[in-house]
Parts: structure tokens; sequence; C-alpha cells
């Protein structure tokens, strides 16, 4: 399978300015956020609809939980930099982070 293209940097920066408090890690080669969640049981909930999502698109993050907190940074392994694909998933991770605190 053929890696998605490399975003440019002028199509990040305006990806970035869509999604509210994602950023382009010290080496550039990623985004990542910090989503916080009333406590364990609903960030492990919103992983799991995460995950599904990602598992949907063959494209997987990199995050860490502890509690109700969970770091997510996300780049495309395999073309060694973000892709459209890291910004896909995400929105989506906004969306169900969204739909886990109106409910």
């Amino acid at each position: 399978m053929k890696s998605p293209p490399l975003l440019t940097a002028a199509s990040r920066d305006g990806a970035l300015a869509r999604l509210a408090g994602w950023d382009v890690t010290p080496q550039g080669d990623a985004i990542a956020k910090t989503f916080r969640f009333a406590d364990f049981k609903i960030a492990f909930a919103w992983m799991t609809r995460c995950a599904a999502v990602a598992d949907s698109m063959d494209h997987h993050p990199d995050w860490r939980n502890v509690y109700n907190r969970v770091e997510v940074t996300l780049t495309t392994h395999s073309a060694k930099g973000l892709t459209e694909l890291d910004l896909e998933l995400a929105a989506a991770m906004d969306r169900l982070a969204e739909e886990n605190a109106d409910g």
C-alpha cells in the first residue's frame, strides 16, 4: 500500500487553524493534543470509540492514558510525517470528544 503524500507546511497550518487544541510537535512531523474527561471510565470509552474509527482508517494513534487524561500524537509512520490521514483522525477524535462531553 502506497503512503499518502506529506502535507505542505501551508496545508498543515491551514488545517490546524480549524482543529482546536492540536499543535505541531517540536520535530514538525506530527500533531498532538491532550484530551481531558470527567473520569477514567469516560476517557477509556472515548479511546474505545476512537480505536474503532482509527482501525477502519487503518491509521493508528500514538497515545497514552492516565486516569482522565489522554495524550494523543498523530503522524503517518509510512510517510514519515503528517498527511491528510492525521487530520481526518484528529477531526474524528474531536467529534467523539464533543459527543462524550454532551452525553
